[in-house]
């Protein structure tokens, strides 16, 4: 009897712990999924419902309608991909020189607006894939344009470049005299004034904003200095690139950003 008893107890025991066990396990595997979700862009953003991006006010990119809704090449992607994620999109216009700080501290889940791939945003940022062509062109008076032949043309003059921007960087790489604004309509608006003799700004902006028919049909793209891509940053570590990288491909292949270049006249990237 009592070697059965023993029997007993000891079987008891081996239950108990193995439910020990599994309680321990199973608290094991809730923690690091918790973790995981935690470290997750993607399960941030879609817990929120929504997905934050930073931007500027930047035409064809990123600008306001007749209604006062952003709308352009970039916010009507980042609103198609803000669908395809279950979630809305919201805008928030940010400095561009603190863009990297507002991302890092969750101010803004990505800087979408036109943003040049440097090694500086790839150093700052989980960057995606290019998704469009760009260029860093110089816009003078029209009747000086012609002028302009070579960047050696350029030493005796003055820039308006938007702070933390390519364009200051291409100004600085050659040497060439700067005034900082806060965007790349301010760089615009001072050449317009006259304070500067010109700026350096994207060639989206320029080909959008400039000549015939446009608010600165006095002003014209004299020389490019850089040829670039946009692309979009993420927090760095962010599982958001790789969904980001995806729809970049999906887009394309369905035709959804041809559409867009077409509307916006954006080059898209190869």
């Amino acid at each position: 009897m009592k070697k059965i008893l023993a029997i007993l107890l000891a079987a008891l025991m081996l239950v108990a712990f193995a439910a020990c066990g599994a309680k321990k396990g199973d608290t094991t595997t809730q923690a690091t999924e918790t973790a995981a979700a935690a470290d997750s862009d993607l399960a941030y953003i879609k817990e929120n419902g929504k997905l934050v991006v930073g931007i500027t006010d930047y035409a064809p990119m990123d600008f306001k309608d007749d209604k006062g809704e952003w709308t352009g090449f970039d916010a009507e992607f980042a609103t198609a991909v803000a669908e395809k994620l279950g979630v809305k999109v919201e805008f928030v216009e940010i400095d561009w020189d603190n863009k990297f700080l507002e991302l890092k501290t969750k101010s803004i889940d990505c800087i979408w607006n036109g943003m040049t791939i440097t090694d500086e945003v790839t150093k700052n940022t989980n960057c995606t894939k290019a998704y469009a062509k760009n260029e860093q062109v110089v816009v003078i008076a029209a009747d000086k344009a012609a002028s302009i032949k070579a960047v050696e043309d350029l030493k005796d003059l003055t820039f308006a470049v938007e702070k933390g921007s390519a364009g200051e960087t291409a100004a600085t790489d050659n040497g060439l005299k700067t005034t900082a604004v806060q965007n790349q309509t301010n760089a615009l608006l001072e050449v317009k004034a006259g304070s500067v003799d010109a700026c350096i700004i994207d060639s989206t902006m320029a080909d959008t904003m400039t000549g015939e028919g446009t608010s600165y049909a006095d002003l014209a793209k004299a020389i490019s200095l850089t040829n670039e891509k946009y692309g979009i940053g993420c927090r760095q570590g962010s599982d958001l690139t790789d969904t980001l990288n995806k729809y970049i491909d999906e887009m394309k292949a369905d035709g959804t950003l041809a559409k867009l270049a077409e509307k916006y006249e954006i080059a898209l990237a190869d």
